[in-house]
């Protein structure tokens, strides 16, 4: 019902040609953007997908409004109300879903009557708050009763402000309707003032937002998730990332590792971080000098990405740290690394390739897990060494591997690196990462250093896609 206080306002009513547009205008919309809802494929853990299926409920749900306001509009007075079968009963504290009369009758309005006690409301309001008519509108004092506890002294106080103060009303809160249901209710009131500027009695629209504040809550709670996700991401990347530096070698930049000598090899290293992802894998590299003037190198990766993989590499390279400067050949040293890979609390599979060179005897030593076989260059030209028997790391019980060995020469260049410097992925149109890495021997043998080696290896794969993080390792034979 119009309120009594503005009604000497003057307001042209619409035309109707222009409703009917807006009519149209927000059908088309509504149906654009129900079929975005359609097309949006939420998964499980998709976090992103379901806050913006979430958005899209809330914008149905205010286009739905519109709808009905402007239909309103066009309409003038709403029509009377068909009547309803009486609701089932329902668990008290449930919240189901509006049913249909419910989408239809969102808005209601009442009138108290100061002066003869009289109530009105609408049929509307009648069931919005499930209440029958038969049972009579709710006096002013007795409406805080179908309220939730703690919202009552919000209307115990807007109302007295309302009637002694003169102050709209314009809240919301919940109500339990008499099948159990609990709506959130949308007020707005104004007292209806008498000749001598008393007021005589109070006007007020409710609207049951129930639908528009439960899509809010669920982008409310989708948001706060996804911020959550990203907070958690970008936190266990910063702790992948921090670990990673503190375990790799520090002499990756430079040219040589320390305490080098003009016998002991000339090695680089560098760490190739994925170009489509934000993740950091279980990719290590090392040189180490052993007792006896020996050196060893390897490289290797688990599976997995972020801070498991980062500590599970931590553990990994310790441990072969540690067995090659007890002396272990890189055969048996592959078999107490399967061995330690199967007896770890989170199960993992990883490739690694270990080489042990004997500057005395310029012999190269080396056994591998899976993993890509190192390269020789020498030359002019570049092969890859023919690998002993070897399966991946942590996939099969008491594995045994073999060792090899290869006779190098001065000059010569040895290239180490994880199968995410050369997997093609979805690219077919370029040539295999080996080829491409053994194209490079002309340019190797005109290199200073194993620096320089490496730049040139950094240059051929680092600008273009790649899905994984790799390293590389390169030594160059001294004379």
């Amino acid at each position: 019902m119009p309120s009594h206080l503005f009604a000497d306002r003057s307001a042209q009513p619409p035309e109707p040609g222009s409703v009917d547009a807006l009519i149209s205008q927000t059908r088309r919309l509504r149906g654009d953007v129900d079929a975005v809802r359609r097309d949006t494929v939420v998964d499980d853990g998709d976090t992103q997908g379901r806050w913006q299926r979430a958005l899209c409920d809330l914008a149905v749900h205010h286009l739905d409004d519109l709808g009905r306001h402007l239909g309103q509009l066009k309409e003038g007075l709403p029509p009377a109300p068909e009547p309803v079968e009486p609701p089932q009963a329902a668990t008290p504290g449930a919240n189901p879903g509006p049913g249909p009369e419910d989408r239809r009758t969102r808005v209601g309005t009442a009138e108290w009557n100061l002066l003869t006690d009289e109530v009105s409301w609408s049929d509307e309001l009648y069931q919005i708050f499930g209440r029958s008519p038969d049972a009579g509108a709710l006096p002013l004092d007795e409406l805080g009763s179908t309220l939730f506890s703690e919202d009552q002294p919000l209307l115990t106080a807007w109302v007295t402000a309302c009637l002694v103060d003169g102050r709209p009303i314009d809240g919301e809160f919940r109500v339990v309707r008499a099948d159990g249901r609990v709506r959130t209710l949308h007020m707005r009131g104004e007292p209806v003032l008498d000749p001598d500027g008393c007021t005589a009695s109070m006007w007020a629209v409710f609207q049951d937002i129930s639908e528009l504040r439960r899509s809010q809550r669920a982008v409310r709670d989708s948001r706060d998730s996804l911020r959550l996700r990203r907070e958690i991401a970008q936190t266990e990347h910063r702790l992948a990332l921090e670990l990673q530096e503190a375990v790799l070698p520090p002499w990756r930049g430079s040219p040589r590792p320390p305490h080098g000598t003009a016998t002991a090899l000339d090695v680089a290293a560098h760490y190739l971080p994925s170009t489509t992802r934000d993740l950091i894998g279980g990719d290590w590299y090392d040189s180490l000098e052993l007792p006896g003037g020996r050196s060893m190198l390897t490289v290797g990766n688990l599976t997995g990405h972020g801070v498991t993989a980062t500590s599970g590499m931590a553990m990994m390279l310790g441990a072969l740290r540690g067995m090659a400067m007890a002396g272990i050949e890189p055969g048996p040293l592959m078999g107490w690394l399967n061995q330690l890979l199967e007896s770890t609390a989170q199960p993992a599979l990883g490739s690694a390739v270990c080489c042990s060179y004997d500057p005395a005897r310029r012999v190269l030593s080396w056994a591998q897990a899976g993993h890509p076989a190192p390269l020789l260059f020498r030359g002019g030209t570049g092969r890859s060494l023919r690998p002993p028997e070897g399966v991946l790391l942590g996939a099969t019980s008491g594995a045994v591997y073999g060792q090899a060995e290869q006779r190098v020469e001065p000059g010569d260049v040895l290239v180490l690196h994880t199968d995410g410097l050369t997997a093609r992925g979805f690219d077919f149109s370029r040539a295999d990462g080996t080829e491409r890495l053994l194209a490079l021997a002309p340019r190797f043998s005109a290199a200073r250093s194993a620096q320089d080696c490496v730049r040139l290896v950094t240059e051929e794969f680092g600008e273009g896609e790649r899905e994984d993080d790799a390293c590389l390792l390169v030594a160059r034979v001294g004379g």
